[in-house]
């Protein structure tokens, strides 16, 4: 339990508001922004000269519907444990191109990379993050393009195996390290249960917090779902037994520095980041992400799909769990060069081995 107490306490202190002569300078955006209301953030981020451009999510009413999806624990956090392996070199055969997109570098591989899932009202975006782009990297290296269970790194990468706890938050990191030594089945969104085609896909609904509800999109649950369980395979008709259907990673560690993260992507696919989220990140609508604020909400982690430069901005390319309304069709630009929020801060990977699938 003390790793959902810290994250708990870190949240709360990290969302006091700063003053507006801290934040954006003005009386009027502090007093409209101070209650956390997305029109009026978006407003204030519309008004200044930003990189980016913001609107009012449909999926979230307020900051409080979005913190309990921000369950990464960061870097600096009491609880936080380092990989054991940090990659910095960059191969000399390795060329970094000027922009970069997993989709279209590997295409018999974009229907996976190009996925945006949705991990619903459950801080297990540390288990998205890295779930995915494992199952990049898997498609990439092994031309499989079986989706792989966010259900099963939720549920069992747990505090003992990845000081971590489900929908309570937990570390990227320590997933990677999870896949190598234990692995995970396959499984995949919510809209495939049913199916049969895989062993545990995801059993949390999509949902939209205090906003019209739809038949994609219902409401919310009114506290934040409990972490699945799964021990055996949830889709009866899967032929495979769960001890049997695990895949493996092949290496797992962190990468320190921008060229080494675009080195490892441009040979291997994406890659996974955490980073600090504060209250103007769930306007974002399109452009390069830069914060203009210092409220902060708490960590969250994501998937790296690539980078490039719009307009002279530099930027990397993100994938988030909100599902495809949020943001650029499910995707975000966060400046790159200046660690943006720790985006460059807190970045892990590995390497996917054959297609055999090991018990």
């Amino acid at each position: 339990m003390k790793v959902v107490a810290t994250f708990a306490f870190v949240a709360a202190t990290q969302a006091e508001f700063v003053p507006a002569e801290q934040e954006l300078g003005s009386s009027r955006h502090h007093r409209r922004r101070r209650w956390g209301l997305f029109p009026d953030i978006a407003e204030c981020v519309n008004t200044r000269n930003a990189t980016w451009k913001a609107q009012a999510p449909e999926k979230f009413a307020s900051i409080e519907d979005v913190k309990p999806y921000l369950g990464a624990i960061l870097k600096g956090e009491e609880g936080y444990k380092p990989m054991e392996k940090e990659v910095s070199e960059v191969p000399a055969n390795v060329e970094i191109p000027a922009e970069f997109d997993v989709r279209t570098a590997f295409p018999d591989c974009a229907e996976v990379s190009g996925n945006i899932r949705d991990q619903s009202s459950c801080g297990s975006c540390w288990a998205f993050g890295s779930t995915e782009a494992f199952n990049d990297r898997h498609c990439i290296a092994t031309g499989s393009k079986v989706k792989l269970s966010v259900e099963d790194t939720t549920a069992n990468c747990g505090f003992l195996q990845c000081f971590s706890m489900g929908c309570n938050g937990g570390q990227p990191g320590q997933a990677w390290n999870w896949f190598k030594k234990v692995g995970v089945v396959t499984g995949g969104d919510y809209s495939d249960i049913g199916a049969g085609n895989t062993c545990g896909p995801y059993t949390l609904a999509p949902c939209a917090h205090h906003v019209p509800a739809t038949e994609k999109y219902p409401a919310c649950p009114s506290s934040e779902y409990s972490t699945p369980s799964i021990s055996e395979c949830s889709e009866t008709s899967y032929p495979t037994k769960y001890s049997d259907d695990k895949i493996k990673a092949t290496d797992s560690y962190s990468l320190n520095g921008i060229s080494a993260i675009q080195a490892d992507m441009v040979q291997y696919g994406s890659a996974t980041a955490a980073f600090t989220v504060y209250d103007d990140f769930p306007t974002y609508k399109s452009g390069v992400y830069k914060r203009t604020s210092n409220n902060q909400l708490g960590g969250h982690a994501v998937k790296l799909l690539g980078w490039g430069t719009e307009n002279g901005e530099d930027y990397w390319l993100v994938a988030n769990s909100w599902n495809e309304q949020w943001g650029d069709h499910g995707t975000f630009k966060i400046a790159r060069g200046n660690n943006e929020c720790g985006i460059e801060g807190q970045v892990s990977a590995g390497r996917a081995g054959t297609s055999e699938v090991v018990a």
